[in-house]
């Protein structure tokens, strides 16, 4: 496991025992873990972004801190927030962290995690140039998630 692995694992143990909101500390979390504090913000910004389901809030300084929260949402609302943050375009690592969000969150089945990975997977748009591959896959994700059956 690596380091960037251990350190979301630790901040994820922390949402869990804080209900969901943890105050952090870079510096802190950097020397705890013997890294670089740039270590943590790459840490934050790729496993603790909104299309994860979370909120983070930053303040810089002294007594700065790095605030994350845990968005519950009922199954259609968070499906609605899904649709609404795709866009026009999106590529398959980004749809891949939306779609799992919305599995962690018993928004979609298993069987429709399959069924839409399938879809929008860079092999079954292959035909299409990469920039074709991104605004098809951010339709063909919209239309399948307006059709799941908790919308």
């Amino acid at each position: 496991m690596g380091i960037s692995d251990v350190i979301a694992e630790f901040i994820d143990e922390m949402l869990s025992e804080a209900d969901g909101t943890a105050e952090l500390q870079r510096a802190e979390l950097a020397g705890r873990f013997n890294c670089v504090p740039s270590q943590i913000n790459y840490v934050i910004s790729t496993r603790f972004s909104p299309e994860h389901g979370y909120i983070v809030e930053s303040r810089r300084g002294g007594g700065g801190y790095i605030r994350i929260k845990r968005i519950a949402m009922e199954a259609k609302l968070l499906i609605m927030h899904t649709i609404n943050t795709i866009g026009e375009s999106i590529d398959s690592n980004t749809a891949a962290a939306l779609i799992a969000n919305l599995k962690q969150n018993n928004a979609i089945s298993s069987d429709e995690v399959s069924l839409i990975m399938s879809a929008i997977s860079n092999n079954a748009l292959r035909p299409l140039s990469a920039e074709g591959r991104n605004i098809i896959r951010a339709s063909i994700l919209k239309q399948m998630l307006i059709h799941t059956k908790n919308i």
